[in-house]
């Protein structure tokens, strides 16, 4: 996992010294998330109200086309105290530009666990996120992201028992 990561950083800084255009900025969301339990969890799964806040850089590979690195902390899991889960992300969108004011985004994210030791949940989760940003003038910007988790967030201890968090995002920021 810790080559994944690796990875996933060298590419992010070896892009950064090719790219055309870069833009530095800060971001702020409201997360609505929720755990989905395979088989269905034994007890009233709801959602959780959050927030993630994080740096970025938005390179300009072309005129329409931009990959944005990030790295944000992030409150998700279900509301019960005994599924939140907080977290250290990296998500990696590669963007299209569809007008002058909206962008759209499809990539992969890295996250790492940053709470308890032994608490029940990986320390490592992979997700899927996708998004859509709108330009409010040429420096802030209010975007909506949708993230998919695509490994099981519980260790090994659980059993059959699997989860995946899924988190809505109702993001503004600055680009400076």
């Amino acid at each position: 996992m810790k080559n994944y990561v690796l990875a996933l950083l060298l590419v992010s800084f070896t892009t950064l010294s090719l790219a055309q255009d870069v833009k530095y900025g800060v971001r702020g969301a409201l997360n609505v998330s929720n755990l989905d339990f395979e088989p269905d969890a034994g007890f009233d799964n709801q959602h959780r109200n959050g927030f993630a806040f994080g740096g970025f850089a938005d390179i300009g590979l072309s005129e329409s086309l931009y990959l944005l690195t990030e790295l944000q902390w992030s409150a998700e899991g279900g509301r019960d105290e005994s599924i939140r889960a907080d977290y250290i992300k990296l998500p990696i969108l590669l963007r299209y530009a569809l007008s002058e004011n909206f962008t759209f985004g499809l990539g992969p994210q890295a996250a790492l666990k940053t709470w308890g030791h032994n608490d029940g949940f990986a320390t490592f989760a992979f997700a899927g996120v996708a998004g859509l940003e709108y330009m409010i003038t040429d420096d802030l910007f209010f975007d909506i992201r949708y993230t998919y988790g695509l490994s099981d967030i519980l260790d090994d201890q659980a059993g059959d028992l699997e989860a995946k968090n899924h988190v809505m995002q109702f993001g503004f920021g600055i680009k400076i």
